[in-house]
């Protein structure tokens, strides 16, 4: 079974796609920030296949946080797909260059999630 932590302040978004990714025969693993979820996956690093994160979130946000992951030796091979209504090129960019591997913008389909996430964790696997 694939695990997948997903971090967003929206408790709707977040049952959402736990609803959707359970269904799917993921284990879903919730945060509702980026500091919450940096600390799941610290503690669940040898666990989590990938990562799915909104960027505007209280304490800390999803480019700092996924900035942060990447810095960390241990954590910087898991992928992170942002889910966010940030739309702007310079967040995308910062987002790239952080080491974001997808960026979905919001309002989504649980499907259309759900099919991106499968693509890059089919290329994880494959690379």
């Amino acid at each position: 079974m694939r695990t997948i932590l997903i971090i967003d302040d929206s408790e709707t978004v977040r049952v959402q796609l736990q609803r959707a990714f359970a269904e799917a025969d993921y284990e879903v693993i919730e945060a509702e920030n980026g500091r919450l979820g940096l600390e799941a996956l610290k503690d669940s690093k040898d666990k989590i296949d990938i990562v799915l994160c909104d960027v505007n979130m209280p304490e800390m946000d999803g480019l700092e946080m996924v900035r942060l992951v990447h810095l960390d030796d241990v954590l910087k091979d898991i992928p992170i797909l942002m889910l966010t209504t940030e739309a702007s090129k310079a967040s995308k960019e910062i987002g790239k260059d952080a080491g974001v591997v997808a960026w979905i913008t919001k309002p989504f389909k649980s499907e259309k999630v759900l099919s991106a996430v499968e693509r890059v964790l089919k290329r994880k696997k494959k690379g």
